[in-house]
């Protein structure tokens, strides 16, 4: 029997002991990591949170919607045992009938039925399977990576781990985030989450230096469930000139490589970065996007519209 909870009423502990032992388990659902990027979180839950679902709804101009929040890729429905098509339908029919809109990504394991009233896009993802020594996963690199890390073997470039997330977002403030439009509220968000993270032994931090002691390009990663997440990087424009940022990424598949970890590369829409992903040997994968818009028209086609021009 399904249940739709308030966030009030969830019990955290099984819904943390859920999503650490499901098959298809993620970083992005456990209690702590919700309850930074979407505070006060609701959930769908069967049985004695056998299988869950957290929704992420808000308000705005009177019209409730569900949303995929910023800093998570997938979410979804949670298993701990076999997670059917069927299964996954019945979670989406019971998410309440006051969310007129939606855009919710689902797990790469969450496959709905095709004749399904609602319907779903492919979102495409970037994975780097780090089973194999390092010496043939940098041989599967593309020319242009491989052409870039030997540009920044020049730089005499040196790797510090625990570089101070705050760091991380002033490196990308600084540079790219000089072209998107985030508020301060965002970025206090990420570098909390981050923190967490660390705290919870599930983040990792990189930082590359140049000769010149400057911090050239750093990142953050997730590392759970055998991922580990590229969550978030900034690059100086030295370190942009002098491919830092590929030196990083590298360096961090020498060190995990061997192991039964994969690297989620998060994907990208942008056909410069997911470029950039695919370079390492990355496979594409797709997972599903959850989308309805149950306005009528002429409501229903100036959404669409809205949402068109946003994009």
């Amino acid at each position: 029997m399904l249940r739709y909870l308030s966030h009030a009423e969830i019990d955290k502990s099984k819904w943390d002991r859920t999503i650490e032992k499901a098959f298809n388990g993620n970083v992005y659902a456990y209690s702590w990591y919700l309850d930074r990027i979407h505070p006060y979180w609701d959930a769908i839950i069967e049985g004695d949170y056998e299988r869950v679902m957290p929704i992420t709804g808000s308000k705005k101009w009177g019209v409730n919607y569900l949303f995929q929040p910023f800093f998570s890729q997938q979410l979804g429905v949670y298993s701990l045992n076999i997670l059917t098509a069927s299964h996954v339908q019945d979670f989406i029919n019971n998410i309440p009938d006051k969310y007129r809109l939606a855009e919710y990504h689902l797990n790469i394991h969450n496959h709905p039925n095709e004749k399904a009233p609602y319907q779903t896009i492919k979102q495409r993802n970037y994975l780097l399977d780090l089973i194999d020594d390092y010496s043939k996963l940098s041989n599967r690199y593309g020319s242009n990576t491989k052409r870039n890390l030997k540009k920044s073997l020049k730089n005499n470039f040196t790797v510090t781990k625990n570089v101070k997330p705050e760091r991380i977002v002033k490196l990308f403030r600084e540079n790219r985030g000089k072209n998107i439009k985030w508020s301060d509220k965002h970025y206090l968000r990420l570098q909390g989450l981050m923190y967490m993270a660390l705290h919870k032994g599930k983040g990792i931090t990189y930082g590359v230096f140049s000769e010149q002691n400057e911090l050239s390009a750093a990142a953050f990663f997730l590392v759970s469930h055998q991922y580990i997440t590229f969550l978030f990087s900034g690059v100086s424009e030295l370190g942009k000139q002098s491919g830092a940022l590929t030196f990083l990424i590298d360096y961090v598949i020498r060190e995990f490589s061997e192991t039964q970890y994969i690297m989620d590369f998060e994907g990208s829409k942008y056909h410069g970065l997911a470029r950039f992903y695919k370079g390492f040997g990355a496979k594409e994968v797709y997972y599903n996007v959850l989308v309805f818009n149950k306005f009528t028209f002429p409501l229903k086609q100036l959404v669409n519209l809205w949402k068109k021009m946003k994009s």
